[in-house]
């Protein structure tokens, strides 16, 4: 990570923390402790809202783990990030800037490929495009209001994207050849995506 070792065990995926204080500190020049991030209140509240989410408690994941006096601090990913955030502004920059810069560019991208798909059916008749928008976004979210896209996931912006583009393609393929058969189409994929709700 930069110009720092990072350790990640295979078995579980913890990364020793103890290590990167260790590289930071001698770097830096600076004297913190692992006791001043565990015991800050803005960890300790991050720590609860990690065994409350479902992805971490479902896994049965471990978040932090002492071993022995030499053995060093050991810690789940998410709370490792948090981790090197706290001891490396640079690098809370370098985060925060990247997931700014990706969501941006997905965004862009899903946004081209909507405009994309536009294109390709502007040559049908009858051509409803808040209809459009909105079985999109059902497929995508399962629900529809305005300005939903704005605070869709990085997932959901790649699978709006990939939707997109493949619906534009099965139009310019001659696949799809009227708005009625683009429409049907994406109620097909819906119920695929979300038949097992149906249930």
């Amino acid at each position: 990570m930069g110009s720092f070792d990072v350790s990640q065990r295979i078995q579980d995926g913890m990364f020793n923390a103890t290590s990167l204080l260790s590289q930071w500190n001698f770097k830096s020049g600076s004297q913190k402790q692992m006791i001043h991030f565990t015991g800050n209140q803005t960890t300790k509240e991050f720590i609860e809202v990690l065994e409350t989410d479902n992805d971490v408690k479902e896994r049965n994941c471990v978040l932090i783990q002492t071993r022995g006096k030499n053995g060093g601090t050991w810690m789940h990913p998410y709370l490792f990030i948090d981790f090197a955030m706290w001891i490396n502004p640079k690098f809370k920059l370098d985060v925060i800037r990247f997931v700014y810069d990706q969501l941006i560019q997905f965004r862009h991208s899903a946004g081209d490929n909507y405009r994309g798909l536009t294109s390709a059916i502007s040559r049908f008749t009858n051509v409803n495009y808040s209809q459009l928008a909105k079985g999109l976004n059902y497929i995508v979210f399962d629900k529809h209001f305005e300005g939903i896209r704005q605070s869709a996931s990085q997932d959901q912006l790649l699978q709006l994207t990939e939707l997109q583009k493949q619906l534009a393609f099965a139009v310019d393929m001659g696949y799809i050849k009227s708005f009625d058969e683009l429409i049907n189409e994406m109620r097909r994929i819906w119920n695929l995506k979300h038949k097992f709700f149906l249930k």
